[in-house]
């Protein structure tokens, strides 16, 4: 298994040698290796068995150095950045060719941030290389939110995890970009569009559409599912359904009695708490006695939307 610890010099070391490290952020923990090293990078795919048309994000600690390997920053886009970073935001920006096609799946543009975490931004201000960092963990799982998840699942393959403690927003980054003069979000994620349209002063376009060609990150139809069968809906009538199955639920406000296990992602009704508990809460209903997983849309509001984008993406089966 990995060595867990807090020791960024080690860290630094690692990565500067091309190896791996996995590193916390606000979202999810990030499995990481320098952006620019295309065998670093495709050491990623292949710890993850991410397929290599999915394209990943890259990580630096400020805007001046996300400009190092970009052609050009938009001013809405460079703005809006200004407002948010660090924070849960990945803007898509077209490449430098310093910035190999494997780490874009050969696309012209790159996916970049600034993560939201004290150990993790003190790393990146130590490299001279950004970090090219997908969530840590198998293509298509759960998401890791904790140092112990990602030991769990790659400790075998890496090194070394940053532990950074528990994730606060719990899932991954809205992705945006500037198209045709209009502010586009991409994917979902832990900065709601409401508080983009009111940092952008403008009102955004959602082209959300699922894709097995992706654009951008995460956005294939099915990603982020536990092992087990997980349904969604109206969770009383499947209850009913598969009554004769031990079942595992997963709900955002109310308490469902006479199941096997039951995880409530936010008692008050808060959708940032929903959020922070989302991934813990799946991978321990996967992890349980449960033959059978059944869950609900949460409201569509604030985090909402980016909650249930994940829940479709779970529960999505061909």
């Amino acid at each position: 298994m990995a060595l867990i610890g807090q020791d960024i010099a080690q860290a630094k070391q690692l990565l500067e040698q091309g190896q791996l490290v996995a590193i916390p952020t606000e979202t999810v923990y990030g499995l990481a290796g320098n952006a620019l090293n295309p065998d670093a990078v495709l050491s990623i795919f292949t710890a993850k068995d991410r397929p290599s048309f999915d394209p990943l994000i890259v990580h630096t600690d400020s805007i001046e150095k996300a400009e190092r390997w970009v052609k050009y920053f938009p001013t809405p886009l460079k703005s809006l950045a200004k407002e948010v970073w660090p924070g849960p935001l990945t803007i898509l920006l077209p490449k430098k060719e310093l910035i190999p096609d494997i780490v874009t799946s050969g696309l012209e543009t790159v996916g970049i941030r600034i993560p939201h975490h004290p150990l993790t931004l003190s790393l990146l201000q130590s490299l001279d290389f950004p970090l090219a960092a997908p969530s840590a963990n198998p293509f298509g799982y759960i998401s890791p939110t904790q140092a112990e998840h990602v030991n769990q699942q790659l400790g075998d393959l890496i090194p070394y995890i940053l532990d950074g403690g528990a994730c606060q927003v719990g899932i991954e980054s809205t992705i945006v970009a500037w198209e045709n003069n209009r502010l586009h979000v991409l994917r979902l994620g832990g900065l709601s569009v409401e508080v983009i349209e009111t940092l952008s002063k403008q009102k955004v376009v959602l082209n959300l559409n699922q894709s097995s060609n992706p654009q951008a990150p995460g956005m294939l139809k099915s990603h982020y599912a536990p092992r087990k069968p997980m349904h969604i809906g109206n969770i009383d009538e499947l209850i009913k359904k598969y009554k004769d199955k031990r079942i595992g639920v997963l709900s955002f406000q109310r308490d469902v009695p006479n199941t096997t296990i039951q995880r409530i992602l936010s008692p008050t009704g808060d959708t940032h708490e929903a959020s922070k508990n989302l991934f813990r809460f799946l991978r321990e209903l996967d992890q349980s006695e449960a033959e059978v997983l059944i869950t609900e849309f949460v409201p569509e509001y604030d985090l909402g939307r980016a909650i249930n984008d994940r829940l479709q993406r779970a529960t999505y089966s061909e």
